[in-house]
């Protein structure tokens, strides 16, 4: 998680080792491939396949990500000697995508690059009214969702000088590493009470997204102390309580999730390799008034912040053997001890491709390792959008967007 960037020098390494992160990936998978997926909606006319794969001949080579591919038997990445385009943009009608549900489940079902190519793939998809989608995806072993804008701004974007801050990495506080062994020992623990989330997995995933003004988050984490960030998992939390209380007439318990945090520093932006660390968060599912549940997501998350703690957790993966933090990963995002990832990535200025920008943004992955559900909160200029991929086993869990937009409107109330 500390290597540098690949190829600032004009001379990319033949073999680079995985990270713990991607080993935990390897791990959790079984050696099956994991899609991470970028995707941008447009409006208006859209490119020809063949001035996209123009566009992509002319800049993959020039990134490091979409050079290598994943030699998993070894735990390694291995340079690939060229990138054939064509095998790698597709495109797809989807005439009846009306929400982009479908085309989520393009980007999560289609098998990935094979034959030991770079596992990375673009995608134009034809949507209903004229609309379209440009989809970027690669293999979670091989990249975090950081990493993947990051990859899909420089392969796509007109003027690609936009994207994600570098993470400033700093010595933790002892309570930062504190929590942080705090995390490890609750992951090996038996596993708290998940009721809405004890059932068992299907393997079949569905993918939905609720879009909202990013400044309505700001100005509601402003209001209460907060970040959009805190604002975002606090609406969770209430939707989650009033999923559950819908379903079962009780209320949940604390809910576990696991919170990935970017530690890609600057100048790492296109690396390969996953540059994340995750920290383990209780959504105060029980609390029944949404400000409350906000302040108690502040003082969580602010209590993470102030400690340092996932510096902590990179430095301790750092000096630990790669097999071993590559373990302690696949336990802290499991589904006996989360009920998923809750993640969020601010991807910045609108994508603008052969002149159109995009009007929404959102990044998600594929479920594994027996997680329910996963959501991320993706920002893209004043949008903000709201993923939710869930296994069919949670009923009604497409209720969740839905009742997030209504704990916001709860919290502007507040």
């Amino acid at each position: 998680m500390l290597r540098s960037q690949p190829g600032t020098d004009g001379h990319l390494p033949p073999t680079l080792p995985m990270g713990a992160a991607d080993i935990a990936y390897h791990l959790a998978t079984r050696g099956r491939p994991l899609p991470v997926a970028f995707v941008f909606a447009f409006t208006g006319r859209a490119p020809s396949l063949d001035a996209l794969r123009a566009r992509v001949a002319e800049r993959a080579h020039h990134i490091p990500a979409l050079r290598y591919g994943i030699e998993r038997r070894r735990r390694r990445l291995v340079l690939a000697d060229r990138v054939a385009v064509e095998r790698h943009v597709h495109e797809a009608w989807l005439s009846d995508d009306t929400d982009g549900s479908g085309t989520g489940r393009l980007m999560l079902a289609r098998p990935m690059t094979a034959e030991g190519r770079p596992p990375w793939q673009v995608w134009l998809v034809h949507g209903p009214d004229g609309g379209y989608t440009l989809g970027y995806r690669s293999d979670h072993t091989l990249q975090d969702g950081v990493g993947a804008a990051h990859t899909a701004r420089a392969l796509l974007d007109d003027h690609p000088d936009d994207g994600p801050p570098g993470h400033p990495c700093a010595w933790p506080t002892a309570r930062g590493v504190a929590d942080a062994l705090r995390d490890v020992t609750a992951s090996l623990r038996a596993p708290v009470a998940k009721p809405a989330f004890a059932m068992p997995v299907t393997g079949r995933t569905r993918v939905c997204h609720a879009d909202t003004a990013l400044t309505r988050l700001r100005l509601i984490g402003r209001e209460h102390g907060g970040t959009v960030n805190d604002v975002y998992l606090a609406a969770l939390a209430h939707a989650v309580r009033v999923w559950h209380l819908k379903e079962t007439g009780t209320a949940h318990p604390p809910l576990p999730v696991a919170v990935p945090m970017s530690v890609r520093a600057a100048g790492e932006e296109t690396a390969p390799g996953n540059r994340m660390v995750v920290a383990r968060l209780l959504l105060p599912c029980d609390e029944v008034s949404p400000k409350k549940v906000l302040a108690r997501t502040v003082a969580a998350t602010g209590r993470m912040r102030t400690s340092r703690q996932r510096d902590a957790v990179r430095l301790m993966l750092a000096a630990a053997p790669r097999a071993f933090g590559g373990r302690i990963g696949t336990r802290l995002v499991n589904g006996a001890v989360v009920a998923g990832p809750a993640s969020s990535v601010n991807f910045g200025d609108a994508l603008v491709h052969q002149g159109a920008a995009s009007r929404r943004a959102a990044v998600f992955s594929e479920l594994a390792a027996g997680v329910r559900m996963m959501t991320t909160l993706t920002g893209q200029r004043d949008t903000a959008c709201l993923t939710l991929v869930h296994d069919e086993a949670l009923r009604n869990a497409g209720d969740l967007p839905d009742l997030w937009l209504a704990a916001l409107r709860e919290l502007e109330r507040a």
